[in-house]
């Protein structure tokens, strides 16, 4: 991706939502909800119920919801209802446009 097809807007969006301690920390725990050095299927490594996310951030659920809606928002997060829960997962292409921001590689997957 060059730097001519960045979105400036979405990336200020993005940076602004990632401004925040909590969000950073949240978008943190979903990126790397699988163990160090494991492999996990898309679903293990990107899916998270909500109920359980906020575990140790000590903030009440209504901020929560508050700051996931944020990174929802900015692109950085997509959401999904299953049942009773809420499932949330990092939107890999946020990340990838970040990279091109700043002209780091991010990898798109793991192979062998």
């Amino acid at each position: 991706m060059s730097n001519c097809t960045i979105n400036h807007q979405q990336l200020a969006l993005i940076f602004k939502a990632l401004g925040n301690p909590h969000r950073l920390a949240l978008l943190h725990r979903l990126v790397s909800c699988c163990a160090p050095g494991t492999r996990c299927n898309a679903e293990q490594a990107m899916g998270v119920c909500v109920g359980s996310l906020g575990d140790g951030l000590e903030i009440a659920p209504s901020t929560l919801s508050h700051h996931l809606k944020e990174l929802h928002r900015a692109g950085l997060i997509q959401m999904e209802r299953q049942g009773k829960n809420v499932v949330c997962w990092v939107d890999p292409e946020p990340l990838a446009q970040i990279g091109a921001f700043f002209n780091i590689p991010v990898p798109q997957g793991e192979t062998s």
